[in-house]
């Protein structure tokens, strides 16, 4: 057995206090992400997570030692890794003759690898390049996914949903327009993904609303999309399922259309109509000559009965 996966009895107040914050909850922990450097990293792998970590800092642990691991052949030692460092997300990257500049994107379940994609970095140019101000650390972006591969192909779709998953950052439950300060945009084109980072820039425009200019900040990287691993259907389902006490209750006879407008139903006994009182009005009452036809029809009911 593992020496990570015995139950461990806390000895100290702060050790049962580390692993009250490790048990399962209804609402889990901001999610970190562990950036490791292969066995044979080149500069340019390493600046890549380098700069992925200034990004995602303080939700990440940067792995400054090699690693000499496969993560496509032997899983082992990064479910090792994400238990001993409690995170959930992972970026691996290293570079040989048959896959240079290689970066592996991935996520865990339970301390076991879910998905994960391997992409190839074609051009990069990296954060202290770009001579602009940076954003300040823990700032939370904003992500904008930009062509129809991201919609269509399956490949493409998983790769958007586990980068939402990496750079979304805190939940949070509202947003101030100046708290918008830099852009992640990703577009899928020609095989390829282009990752790009801007910063907000909210400029006077004479009325309520600011006028937004976007300045490159770094990193840009051009990416391949190379292998992947991907989680069976129902594996995906059940690490996207939700706790019971989460679930909103649903309410009877209410309803919502594709715009977000609520609809209720309401049940009412039948009506009889002919005791509904209406407006009277001289031109709707019966004649004299009308009522007498009418009598007699009663009559001439009640003796057919008879």
């Amino acid at each position: 057995m593992d020496a990570l996966d015995r139950v461990v009895k806390p000895k100290t107040k702060r050790a049962k206090r580390f692993l009250e914050k490790r048990e399962p909850k209804l609402s889990e922990n901001i999610k970190n992400a562990m950036l490791i450097k292969g066995g044979n990293a080149n500069a340019t792998v390493t600046q890549v997570l380098k700069d992925v970590y200034a990004l995602k800092k303080p939700y990440g642990v940067l792995y400054k030692k090699k690693n000499i691991t496969r993560p496509f052949e032997d899983q082992t030692s990064l479910e090792f890794f994400s238990k001993k460092s409690d995170c959930s997300l992972f970026m691996f990257g290293s570079h040989n003759k048959k896959r240079p500049n290689n970066l592996v994107i991935g996520r865990m379940y339970d301390y076991h690898v879910l998905d994960m994609i391997e992409l190839g970095i074609e051009k990069f140019v990296s954060l202290k390049d770009i001579k602009n101000s940076k954003c300040p650390e823990g700032t939370k972006p904003l992500l904008i996914f930009a062509g129809d591969d991201f919609d269509v192909t399956e490949d493409y779709r998983r790769l958007k949903n586990l980068l939402i998953d990496f750079f979304r950052g805190p939940t949070v439950s509202n947003i101030r327009l100046a708290g918008l300060e830099y852009v992640l945009h990703f577009t899928a084109l020609n095989g390829k993904v282009y990752f790009r980072s801007y910063k907000l820039l909210l400029k006077k425009s004479g009325c309520r609303t600011p006028r937004i200019e976007l300045e490159e900040m770094g990193p840009s990287m051009d990416l391949v999309l190379r292998r992947t691993h991907l989680a069976s259907d129902d594996l995906y389902k059940l690490s996207m399922k939700m706790p019971k006490a989460l679930k909103p209750k649903k309410k009877k006879n209410i309803s919502q259309d594709t715009f977000g407008t609520t609809y209720g139903r309401i049940h009412m006994q039948k009506q009889d109509l002919s005791k509904l009182q209406t407006r009277k009005m001289k031109g709707l009452k019966k004649r004299p000559a009308e009522k007498i036809a009418e009598d007699q029809e009663k009559k001439s009911k009640r003796i057919k009965r008879s």
